[in-house]
């Protein structure tokens, strides 16, 4: 299949909302475009993510990933939190989402970044096997705990 994927900018606010809206919907959260588009204004404005978009060869989107830098003390190296990959239901099983890895990955290394960390539900398996598959090792050393405010 025939896709570009590009880094996005403010200038793809109009066209990524519906997108980052129908990721939302897949998590259960209720439909709010307005919200989604404020909340991804805000990531271009502030520069606090770097979004990936890919397209078809007629320029419609078919999945993004957003990325926000972060550092491991630890490792004293930046880290990208993988903290959101989406393709719509009509693209999936295209190799989009496999895609969209492969340009995290390679902007993680252009960056000099030790690596790149995600999560995802136990129950999204279908992820699970991409990222496995795609060489994401799953962490078996340490929990993750959420405070919720």
């Amino acid at each position: 299949m025939a896709m570009i994927i590009t880094q996005a900018s403010i200038d793809d606010l109009e066209e990524l909302t519906p997108l980052f809206n129908n990721y939302a919907v897949f998590y259960r959260q209720p439909s709010n475009p307005e919200k989604c588009r404020t909340f991804l204004q805000e990531r271009f404005t502030n520069e606090e993510a770097i979004i990936f978009v890919a397209r078809d060869k007629n320029g419609e989107s078919m999945g993004f990933t957003l990325l926000y830098p972060s550092f491991s003390s630890v490792r004293r190296a930046r880290i990208y939190i993988l903290n959101d990959l989406y393709v719509n239901e009509n693209h999936r099983k295209k190799g989009v989402g496999k895609a969209l890895l492969e340009t995290a990955v390679d902007f993680g290394k252009k960056m000099k970044a030790f690596g790149l960390n995600l999560e995802t539900e136990i129950s999204n398996e279908n992820a699970q096997r991409l990222y496995e598959t795609e060489g994401w090792v799953r962490e078996n050393e340490a929990y993750h705990y959420n405070y919720i405010l």
